[in-house]
């Protein structure tokens, strides 16, 4: 396996009990990423089981096909490249009736993180880019720095990134790149040091932390594909199936809850109404009211896990419980 995709996977003892694999179950991992999560997952379900991996980096594919034939030479795996905002395309390849196991760990992946040249790291200068499929995604940082427009600049920093200073940083950006094109991380870190006051600077971590985190969000329309997939896991999954979602900041966390709470709701008529009309039935049920967090231990050994939430939710059988719903009600 390559350096780079040499990484501890978050939570992994979590995911284990949580999504709880069994021998023979056919299991998912929609963002691929070094496989430590897959690895673990196919060594439960082998030998008779099945291992889907997801990435649309070509790097973590092959880094995860080395490491399955290293560590889990026994475990059948399937390794598909894509986005998980096309998971019903994905699986039909995969030609599989249902998944016993989904588990999205969201964000970009420590490797990708790590290498200098795909512009995701505020600690190294290159070109700014942030895409985590550049052969399919023609968008790119730079494009969205040099050519959106200040209202658009500030709406996604804003969003995004929950950055306090978005209106400032965005006017500067757009003043600097008048004089010259933004083309490469540390040009633009230095735009947002000289947008944040000095006092804001010394607190909170890295001032380019929360800019750099929304045009990564931008740039690989990652809240749009969220709820897509999230979507189709559910539909996907196997009547008992687990699907478990690990987040990293508040507006991917929104997403999540929200789509469990709706996919969890039943009927919604009025009490007196004697029968149901509504039809609406729950499809799955959540287990984890409030998310789950990483230990203290799991945090002090790796810092990027100190920000990750973990959701869970159980589908259900639908056929029974519709036919429940379609009686007198109680």
């Amino acid at each position: 396996m390559t350096d780079e995709y040499r990484h501890v996977p978050v939570m992994l003892e979590e995911v284990l009990e949580q999504l709880d694999p069994k021998p023979g179950e056919v299991v998912c991992d929609c963002t691929l990423g070094g496989a430590g999560h897959s690895v673990a997952m196919a060594a439960r379900v082998a030998p008779d089981g099945l291992s889907i991996g997801i990435d649309q980096d070509d790097m973590a594919l092959a880094a995860a096909a080395e490491r399955f034939e290293r560590e889990a030479p026994e475990a059948e795996h399937l390794l598909l490249k894509g986005n998980f905002g096309s998971l019903d395309e994905l699986l039909v390849t995969a030609e599989v009736p249902g998944i016993d196991c989904f588990l999205f760990d969201l964000g970009v992946s420590s490797p990708q993180l790590d290498i200098p040249e795909r512009g995701f790291s505020y600690h190294e200068d290159a070109p700014l880019d942030m895409r985590m499929d550049p052969g399919n995604n023609t968008l790119t940082a730079l494009e969205v720095i040099n050519h959106y427009n200040e209202r658009d600049l500030t709406r996604i920093l804003r969003i995004y990134g929950d950055e306090r200073h978005a209106s400032r940083i965005a006017r500067l950006v757009v003043r600097q790149r008048a004089k010259a094109p933004i083309e490469t991380t540390f040009q633009l870190v230095e735009v947002i040091k000289a947008a944040i006051p000095a006092k804001d600077r010394r607190s909170g971590g890295h001032p380019a932390r929360k800019t750099f985190q929304a045009l990564r969000i931008e740039v690989n329309h990652e809240l749009d594909v969220l709820e897509r997939g999230l979507r189709a896991a559910v539909r996907w999954a196997n009547p008992g199936g687990r699907i478990c979602v690990i987040s990293y900041h508040s507006l991917e966390d929104r997403i999540v809850k929200h789509v469990f709470t709706e996919l969890s709701q039943g009927c919604t008529c009025p009490p007196d109404l004697p029968v149901c009309v509504c039809g609406n039935v729950p499809i799955v049920e959540v287990r984890t009211r409030k998310p789950l967090r990483a230990g203290e231990r799991e945090v002090r050994d790796n810092p990027r896990a100190r920000s990750a939430l973990m959701r869970v939710a159980t589908k259900l059988d639908v056929a029974s419980t519709t036919k429940r719903a379609n009686g007198p009600r109680g």
